[in-house]
């Protein structure tokens, strides 16, 4: 036992803002941190987040409320990182793009008024992180980004800004904006990086912030295939699969493009997965179904209408049903999170709207770890700690 306490104390700490199910938890977990603080508001996560972890860990406080309602006395003195994933809703194409200065994407200003409390206590943790939509970069004109950045220079903060697509590490494309925020970045500030696309690169040419881009490895291609290799095994005749009637549905509702190309799919010897996603054109509800064996971005599940479909072709047959918690939980790399007990749209709403475990990890391991050490591998955790 003192030797897993001698451990712990020397894993970075984490605050987890905004942390939903805790699979940003999962990620930075396992590349060697420990987060110590969480919160977020919706009751339904926080239990999905204490069936998984636990409760009653002495090291380990989950503050249920309105961030809005923390104060940095609350908040452990000595963390190393602050992580924050922030609602999208303003921010997303979904959303009616209200920005930062919408109800729920506007909740970011807590964010940084909490860093600005631990900063007057001289508590500043010395990397932030914010991880958000790619919408972000692209809403109000870029205004919304430049004033996050600004919001960080602020503090004493250097910005990074990044794009990982979750596809480069599951069969599912899923592209987010990481803001990484550093006290003292290291010098190598003209690295070059896929992950900063070239339509992000105003950011780092403006001069009025103060940015920088970190040494990366080359992260993961991203993956062409792999969807049917995390579908849940599943007989012809389980309950599960829609009926006839509810499938003569979705194939009436499939453009002639659509249904021709999966007729063909249907033909082949042996099962082929895809997924489907019900969307309104011309304001008409429609079903389609991805070409390609990759999911499209999970979402979360208001309504029914966002649920993604999974559809089975082969052997002159096709068949339909909504893809499973088990599913949403692969495709988010958390395939060994606890769901027992859990109601099927209390997992897709909290898996929907969270951040994907092994983009958190690479991200934890290949740039946060060395920017606590001063972009050195000697204080690189030597294993890696999954949850215990």
């Amino acid at each position: 036992m003192d030797n897993v306490t001698s451990i712990d104390a020397a894993r970075p700490k984490v605050l987890e803002f905004f942390a939903g199910i805790g699979l940003a938890r999962l990620g930075l977990e396992s590349a060697g941190f420990r987060v110590a603080w969480s919160n977020d508001y919706e009751l339904s996560k926080r239990s999905m987040y204490e069936a998984h972890f636990g409760m009653g860990d002495s090291s380990h406080t989950f503050r249920l409320g309105d961030i809005a309602g923390v104060t940095a006395d609350e908040l452990p003195s000595d963390a190393s990182l602050a992580w924050a994933s922030s609602p999208c809703t303003d921010l997303s194409l979904a959303g009616g793009r209200a920005g930062l200065a919408g109800k729920e994407s506007g909740t970011f200003w807590e964010y940084i008024r909490l860093l600005r409390e631990l900063k007057t206590k001289g508590a500043l943790p010395a990397v932030a992180v914010l991880e958000n939509v790619v919408g972000l970069a692209t809403s109000h004109g870029g205004d919304d980004l430049v004033a996050a950045i600004s919001a960080f220079n602020e503090l004493g903060y250097s910005v990074d800004v990044l794009v990982i697509d979750a596809r480069r590490f599951v069969a599912q494309s899923r592209p987010r904006l990481f803001l990484v925020a550093v006290t003292d970045p290291s010098d190598d500030v003209d690295s070059v990086s896929d992950l900063r696309p070239d339509w992000l690169q105003w950011v780092f040419g403006d001069a009025n912030l103060r940015t920088h881009r970190a040494a990366l490895p080359a992260a993961p291609a991203a993956k062409l295939n792999g969807f049917g290799e995390l579908t849940e095994a599943m007989p012809r005749d389980d309950a599960r699969w829609w009926d006839s009637e509810r499938t003569a549905r979705f194939i009436g509702s499939l453009s002639a493009m659509q249904l021709a190309r999966i007729t063909e799919m249907q033909k082949m010897a042996g099962s082929r997965f895809r997924t489907a996603y019900r969307r309104t054109r011309n304001g008409v509800a429609m079903w389609e179904v991805r070409p390609d064996d990759i999911s499209g971005c999970l979402r979360t599940a208001r309504g029914g209408s966002s649920k993604q479909a999974v559809v089975r072709l082969g052997d002159g047959q096709m068949q339909v049903r909504w893809m499973t918690p088990r599913e949403y939980a692969r495709l988010m790399g958390a395939d060994d999170y606890r769901l027992d007990g859990v109601r099927t749209n209390q997992a897709l709403f909290g898996f929907g709207d969270a951040v994907a475990v092994p983009a958190v990890r690479w991200l934890a391991k290949n740039y946060l770890v060395k920017a606590l050490s001063g972009g050195s591998d000697s204080m690189r955790p030597s294993v890696d700690f999954a949850h215990r």
